[in-house]
């Protein structure tokens, strides 16, 4: 008996080493994958957390040039919030920032998407053409802006030299005109962005197999119906992509309209971003400025929640 027990104690002495050993393992990889993960984390809270809870106090603060001296912010409620809102510069803003988005993001993609079918086509210099096609949007944007003003002037731009040539009238008040300068402003701005969207689209076209574009024309079906029901269901994730960082880039954009237009004439291209900038570093009212922008982030995080949920419901 005594022999058995004790040839039997060694076997069952390291058993209990195997569970420590495994959660020893487990601590290490965990915390060598926080070890990886720690900079990005440090990264988002220092320049994304930070300033978006110092924008969201700051928005129910007294905040003005004298802060900067005497370090005195109080607290005022929601006075900005109620002065941003009765404001009827605001309206307009919020307006325009629709009228501009949704207005950019159907040029944009509409012309990026037929490009991008158009390049899918093999001739000479196709490769050159996409990347000639490239250029707007390798160019700064407020480069892009003035260059586009001096085209856009109404007494010595091209344009309107151009069509005076051709007996059109060659005095369009395309950036001086109330009703004709957010409408210049979308035109400009579908300019720079189709390169972005041909690209993206262009890219999601190769990847659908050909044999399902030889197999729908063996069937008979047109080139319109192959489009409406082949390519765009299967480009659709591209598609969500390119109309999320498309309306991300959009709705918050500033520079351009402060080349083009410095949101005139008459506040007819005041955009939340611009307001933003107005309120902020023109009348110094920085209180007035944070709200606008808590709006702005406000709205985009409305739509990013729509698209993830949008997504999780396709992935079900």
């Amino acid at each position: 008996m005594s022999t058995t027990t004790a040839s039997a104690a060694p076997e069952t002495r390291p058993a209990p080493a195997a569970p420590v050993r495994r959660r020893r393992d487990t601590r290490r990889r965990r915390l060598s994958q926080w070890g990886f993960i720690a900079p990005a984390v440090v990264f988002m809270l220092l320049f994304f957390g930070y300033p978006l809870v110092r924008n969201v106090v700051m928005s129910f603060q007294d905040f003005s040039p004298s802060t900067f001296f005497d370090g005195r912010s109080p607290f005022n409620g929601t006075d900005n919030w109620s002065k941003v809102f009765h404001d009827d510069l605001f309206g307009k803003a919020l307006w325009h920032t629709v009228v501009f988005t949704i207005g950019s993001l159907i040029g944009q993609f509409g012309i990026g998407l037929a490009l991008a079918v158009f390049f899918t086509k093999r001739f000479p210099l196709n490769g050159f053409l996409r990347s000639l096609i490239l250029l707007p949007w390798l160019v700064p944007m407020v480069v892009s802006g003035i260059v586009w003003r001096r085209i856009l002037d109404q007494d010595t731009g091209v344009l309107n030299s151009f069509l005076d040539t051709l007996g059109l009238g060659g005095h369009a008040p395309w950036l001086t005109s109330p009703g004709m300068a957010l409408f210049s402003v979308i035109m400009v701005n579908i300019w720079i962005g189709i390169p972005f969207n041909m690209v993206i689209l262009y890219g999601g076209l190769q990847e659908i197999p050909k044999e399902l574009y030889e197999a729908a024309s063996l069937d008979g079906a047109s080139a319109w119906r192959t489009f409406r029901s082949l390519t765009l269901p299967l480009l659709k994730p591209v598609i969500t992509v390119v109309l999320v960082l498309g309306f991300m880039s959009t709705v918050k954009i500033l520079d351009l309209i402060l080349a083009l237009t410095d949101g005139g004439p008459a506040d007819s291209t005041q955009t939340l971003g611009t307001l933003t900038y107005q309120n902020s570093f023109v009348q110094l009212d920085f209180g007035a400025g944070a709200v606008v922008g808590n709006v702005l982030i406000l709205i985009s995080a409305v739509f990013a929640v729509f698209y993830l949920r949008a997504n999780r419901s396709e992935g079900k």
